[in-house]
């Protein structure tokens, strides 16, 4: 997008927000400054952001606690594991039946416990470091960054209406899903995969877990409505799941390790 209409959207945005002097002005970059913003918008901003609806976003779902089983096994096996190119991770499952995992550019890390009843520890920690892969990668800045751009004019208007609180949280609501929904491209999902595979032999573990982690996702696709959705969103749709299966199995074939 040119400067200039960025710029004229922006003029937009300020001026709905001067209609009203209720403007959320704790929200600095609301509205037109966030899509001015937007198209430079720094690391350091965007974890900001990212870290902004990453807490709405635990409040709508259920986070179980540390005595729970399934955080105490995701804590033994990420132990170690506690950056990414100098940025802080935090773990956290949800509780729901989706397959499901997602990293943000924050350095939050989401597991939902349906995948975890699915995978065996090599084949979660592949996904796992698919997921980091992104945000290591930046390429989850790019998406962020996209999803900023779309929803900072409704987010203008959100902050001036006299009913604040809830739209605010109905748009850091839109925004948490239009990152959540976005997918990446080709090349991304393909260096991810790549990220996900070292980072098994990194942490010790068979890398045939990248593969068989595709094998049992793809397993998952003719189940349900929800079970489709979040398949869809861990392998997208560029490239296809058989293979990038045989891509990773290649790989680890070629490096000597044999499949559990």
């Amino acid at each position: 997008m040119k400067l200039s209409h960025i710029t004229a959207i922006v003029s937009a945005a300020l001026a709905l927000t001067s209609c009203s002097s209720t403007f959320n002005a704790e929200r600095a970059l609301s509205g037109g400054a966030k899509l001015f913003q937007a198209a430079t918008i720094t690391d350091a901003q965007v974890q900001s952001y990212v870290a902004e609806y990453i807490a709405y976003y635990d409040k709508q779902n259920t986070v179980l606690p540390e005595s729970d089983a399934y955080t105490r096994r995701l804590r033994k096996m990420t132990s170690g594991i506690t950056s990414v190119d100098g940025l802080p991770l935090n773990f956290k499952v949800y509780k729901t039946q989706e397959a499901n995992a997602f990293a943000c550019a924050d350095g939050s890390v989401r597991v939902y416990t349906g995948l975890m009843d699915l995978m065996t520890d090599d084949e979660l920690l592949g996904v796992i470091g698919h997921e980091i892969g992104h945000v290591a990668l930046k390429h989850s800045k790019k998406q962020f960054k996209n999803a900023l751009l779309t929803s900072a004019l409704k987010d203008g208007i959100a902050s001036t209406s006299t009913g604040l609180a809830a739209l605010t949280d109905s748009q850091l609501g839109a925004l948490g899903e239009a990152v959540m929904g976005a997918s990446f491209s080709k090349k991304q999902e393909s260096e991810s995969d790549d990220y996900g595979y070292e980072f098994l032999k990194k942490m010790g573990r068979n890398p045939w877990g990248m593969a068989m982690s595709f094998e049992k996702l793809q397993s998952l696709e003719s189940g349900t409505t929800s079970q489709k959705s979040a398949v869809n969103q861990l392998l997208s749709s560029h490239p296809d799941t058989a293979t990038r299966i045989s891509r990773m199995s290649a790989k680890a074939t070629k490096e000597g390790y044999k499949r559990p």
